[in-house]
């Protein structure tokens, strides 16, 4: 099984797709990572060969990605919240953020809804 960066990835997919499991790796950066390392996209992840693996562990480390990049993005949603900003308010709040509609929809952020009062029979 091949591991980088700390993410064990999927034996069975193409290369391409199976990069994407690690925090901050699309599919166009895999792609463009596959191009310097002059990989076969198409290339299933068991088949690739230690010295492969090297060479995308090696590439990677040019990018942003997993604990780091998790970091940078929880730095700055602190940031917005310290300074008391709208956006960062409404991170505290739990609220959407980027001006969607909150009457009605808005259940992946406020979480599930609450009960009307209304109790359980014994």
């Amino acid at each position: 099984m091949a591991r980088i960066a700390g993410v064990d990835l999927p034996d069975n997919k193409r290369i391409e797709y199976s990069l994407t499991a690690v925090y901050g790796v699309g599919l166009h950066t895999s792609q463009e990572v596959l191009a310097k390392c002059e990989i076969d996209p198409n290339t299933r992840t068991k088949d690739l060969s230690d010295a492969d693996l090297a060479k995308i562990r090696d590439v990677l480390e040019d990018y942003t990605i997993e604990g780091d990049l998790r970091r940078e993005v929880a730095m700055n949603i602190k940031r917005l919240q310290d300074i008391g900003s709208y956006r960062g308010r409404r991170h505290r709040a739990g609220l959407p953020t980027r001006g969607q509609r909150t009457r009605t929809n808005a259940r992946t952020s406020k979480g599930p809804k609450r009960g009307s009062g209304i109790k359980k029979k014994k």
